[in-house]
């Protein structure tokens, strides 16, 4: 899929280099088709990387994407240059008024305070609730999921006993349902959290249906209203080495952190980080947009 991004985005000439089609925006003007348009609202505090792993993710179908970085008004970001905001991101107040496809809700380092002592929570809550009216589905992850099952569904999270560091095996429930066409019985995904949710409150709310879990950190993909809401507990848009980069900047502070699960060849921290997960990753989002984005919304946005 050809991703239609900046001219002068810096993740351009990395996701070029890993020979992934990127559309300029003088190219993307002369097809005559009618691309998807899907927001981001990026929640990861460097945003960077986080733009990197949500391009790759979305680079694998034959569908034309302009992509809209989305940053928060109530919130001033501390690890993502002010520059690099103005330049390639707008505020809820730029488009609130416009129409989307998909918007994707990332995850956040805010996991163990309440959602409301979050600084942007409201501003938060008023983009989910204008998602409703504005976006045809909403794809939630990690905390941005839990978020969104406390808001929409009142599911509250859960603390662990200790993080869910690493790559996990999952299983899935449900193979008819298309969010998970194309995956094998078991698939892996990262995760790096310290709350969770209730399975059983979960299976309470008939609007909800689990389609993925673990046996070791729990629900992992849950779908609601048809699609419109997807929530999904880790972050299979992680690349190889972002767990390491997070253990290490761990044991660089002195924080308690248990080495990733199942991630280093032999327990080795020296040696490259196995990539156990980024065919399923691709595999969801691929669905992701194909069959509750592009199938559902209308033409005329």
């Amino acid at each position: 899929m050809p991703i239609r991004i900046q001219n002068d985005l810096p993740a351009r000439a990395v996701l070029e280099d890993e020979n992934i089609f990127v559309m300029d925006e003088n190219r993307a003007l002369s097809q005559d088709i009618r691309p998807l348009e899907v927001l981001i609202l990026n929640l990861m505090p460097i945003k960077q990387d986080t733009e990197l792993q949500l391009l790759r993710a979305l680079s694998n179908t034959p569908l034309q994407i302009n992509i809209t970085f989305l940053q928060l008004e109530s919130h001033v970001s501390k690890n993502t240059s002010a520059s690099h905001l103005n330049q390639f991101y707008q505020t809820f107040s730029e488009i609130k008024d416009r129409n989307f496809d998909g918007l994707i809700i990332t995850g956040a380092p805010v996991e163990q305070m309440e959602f409301e002592e979050v600084t942007y929570w409201d501003e938060l809550v008023k983009i989910m609730d204008w998602s409703d009216r504005h976006v045809t589905s909403t794809l939630h992850i990690c905390w941005g999921a839990q978020a969104g099952l406390y808001h929409h569904y009142g599911i509250h999270k859960e603390l662990l006993p200790k993080k869910a560091f690493g790559i996990f095996e999952h299983k899935v429930l449900n193979r008819k349902v298309p969010l998970v066409r194309g995956f094998d019985d078991y698939f892996y995904a990262p995760h790096s959290r310290h709350t969770t949710v209730s399975k059983s409150d979960i299976l309470a709310d008939a609007r909800l249906q689990i389609l993925a879990e673990s046996d070791e950190v729990g629900v992992f993909i849950v779908l609601a209203e048809g699609g419109k809401r997807i929530f999904v507990m880790g972050h299979p848009e992680y690349d190889r080495i972002t767990l390491d980069t997070e253990y290490k900047r761990d044991l660089g502070k002195g924080l308690p952190i248990d080495m990733p699960y199942n991630y280093y060849t032999d327990g080795d921290v020296n040696s490259r980080p196995r990539l156990s997960w980024r065919a399923h990753a691709n595999n969801l989002y691929t669905n992701w947009i194909n069959y509750y984005v592009y199938q559902v919304t209308p033409y005329i946005l």
